[in-house]
């Protein structure tokens, strides 16, 4: 990929956490993107969403997770569902995942970023602009949902990865991209149900971007995990999630 696509693409995704593929106006392929889900005790009817002021208490904070920096999400994610659209109903939960929005039905979201703290430990400064780009960010988002409606959210997910397979088009901070196929990844097994998914951007014909979404459900909470490496754009190669994020983080859930 061209630095000045690179580049291109870091100023977006302080803009919007559907990014990559969004941003630089390319489309979007799942590759390999996939889900695993386990199941457990369902939440009563009696179940209480929390509200968007709670769930921001229970957002990683910094210090929570050694060697990341955390930056509050208002200004470096879209703060709607609206800013973030489809052309398949069926493909909306995933698409919300990736932006760190609620997948499911909820008014009840809060959202931030996690990045690498490679500042902290360095002994020199980046030697090139691929180096500079060479961090790994990943976008959290917390839900919470009344009676079974985080259940409900994981199935829309594992739902749309079946009924998405094939592709969608998507549009986010006023970019057209088409996410050309959806597939099965391999989730991290945690909380009481985990489903993952990853997807191929065509980057305007200068290589292919992949992304894995995770989705955990604890409770009924919904957390979701989408990581970037902008140094790995163009690479065909996605950005591991990191396992200590998702742990610290649902480590904090009820």
């Amino acid at each position: 990929m061209k630095r000045s696509s690179r580049a291109r693409i870091g100023a977006t995704v302080a803009m919007s956490a559907v990014t990559l593929a969004l941003i630089t106006g390319c489309s979007s392929e799942d590759k390999d993107s996939g889900k695993g889900t386990e199941a457990s005790t369902s939440p009563t009817q009696a179940a209480k969403a929390l509200s968007a002021a709670e769930l921001e208490k229970l957002l990683l904070a910094q210090g929570d997770v050694k060697g990341y920096k955390v930056q509050a999400g208002d200004d470096t994610l879209p703060k709607a569902k609206t800013e973030v659209k489809t052309d398949k109903a069926e493909c909306d939960p995933l698409a919300w995942a990736t932006a760190a929005l609620a997948p499911g039905e909820t008014d009840a979201h809060a959202s931030n970023t996690v990045a690498e703290d490679k500042a902290a430990s360095a002994t020199a400064a980046p030697e090139s602009v691929e180096d500079a780009f060479d961090i790994n960010m990943t976008f959290v988002g917390l839900s919470s949902y009344d009676a079974d409606g985080a259940e409900k959210a994981m199935k829309a997910v594992n739902d749309g990865v079946a009924a998405c397979s094939g592709g969608y088009g998507m549009k986010a901070a006023g970019e057209d991209s088409k996410v050309t196929k959806v597939g099965s990844a391999k989730a991290a097994g945690q909380g009481d149900e985990s489903v993952a998914f990853s997807q191929d951007v065509d980057m305007d014909g200068e290589g292919t971007a992949t992304f894995t979404t995770e989705v955990v459900r604890k409770g009924n909470t919904v957390a979701t995990f989408y990581t970037v490496n902008f140094a790995s754009l163009g690479t065909g190669k996605a950005a591991q999630i990191p396992a200590e994020i998702v742990t610290a983080q649902l480590g904090k859930l009820k």
